[in-house]
């Protein structure tokens, strides 16, 4: 960082039209040439092809290689032979790794889009991507088999998980196939996860389903006990999740169907039914004890009515 000789603890101005750095003491110019990596507004209005004569260009992008300042040649309707061949040979010069990365960027955008996911996960997803494509250990595999992996793991290392059903459903590849490139890259970068449990998606699942907080929070005591009472051997915590709501919403007066919480939950409703079977014999000791019960433990359903 520049300093001024005369005035060496000055705060130093920037002046991004002419590109220096000023003294604000003596007027002295100690650093000149900044590049400003911001986005580009420029406007072109004399031109005759396109519709739009204003154009943006990108801020700088530090997982690409260039830092995607290059410049991309796009060829419009009309386009003479000269464009056409000028964008050919972009292309054809284009770092592939970058090509990959631009892609999975836009993947990873277009599903965290569709689910609502805020722009630090995307940027995560992207990071992880980046360090995978570095290491070149899923050379081959479907690139967008792999955002979706990178994405459900940064869902999970920001504790806000999805499960691989809801990452599949915004995806155009196979849920096997992004658990596939889920395994390999947790084993190539050699990193840990925490532990899911259902109260990670217990918010998500009753918001979703219009439940008021006490539902929520006595479905959470009662995935909370069964896993200490080991209740619930075997289960997902998706599927214990959505039987304890089931369980806390048949004993109050929002009432829902095991169907209805399965297809939030992305659970079968038989697999719902199931796991709220083997909580039923000891609901009493699972609900807090300050619920308000409308139907009484003795009176829950055996089955969905």
């Amino acid at each position: 960082m520049p300093t001024c000789p005369t005035h060496p603890n000055a705060h130093l101005i920037e002046d991004p039209r002419a590109g220096d750095v000023i003294c604000p003491e003596c007027g002295l110019v100690v650093g000149d040439r900044l590049v400003d990596v911001g986005t580009e507004w420029r406007s072109f209005s004399n031109e005759n092809s396109g519709n739009d004569p204003s154009r943006v260009g990108a801020p700088e992008n530090p997982l690409l290689s260039n830092g995607d300042l290059s410049t991309h040649i796009a060829v419009g309707y009309g386009a003479s032979d000269s464009d056409q061949s000028l964008a050919n040979a972009q292309r054809k010069t284009m770092n592939n790794a970058d090509r990959q990365m631009n892609a999975a960027i836009g993947v990873i955008r277009d599903m965290s889009d569709r689910i609502h996911l805020p722009r630090n996960i995307q940027d995560i997803a992207a990071k992880i991507f980046k360090d995978i494509l570095d290491t070149k250990a899923l050379k081959g595999k479907n690139n967008e088999a792999q955002a979706a992996a990178c994405l459900y793991i940064a869902c999970r290392k920001e504790g806000v998980p999805r499960t691989f059903k809801e990452i599949c459903a915004v995806s155009r590849v196979s849920k096997k196939e992004i658990g596939r490139c889920f395994k390999m890259i947790i084993r190539v970068m050699e990193t840990s996860l925490e532990q899911i449990t259902s109260s990670d998606f217990m918010s998500r699942f009753c918001g979703n389903l219009g439940l008021p907080m006490p539902i929520q929070v006595c479905a959470t005591r009662i995935a909370k006990m069964a896993v200490e009472m080991d209740l619930v051997a075997g289960r997902s915590p998706i599927s214990i999740a959505a039987a304890a709501i089931y369980m806390a919403a048949q004993a109050s007066s929002e009432k829902r169907t095991a169907k209805e919480i399965g297809d939030i939950a992305g659970a079968a409703e038989v697999t719902v039914k199931q796991t709220y079977k083997l909580l039923l014999p000891k609901a009493s000791e699972l609900f807090p004890p300050d619920f308000k019960f409308v139907t009484p433990v003795d009176r829950l359903p055996l089955n969905d009515p």
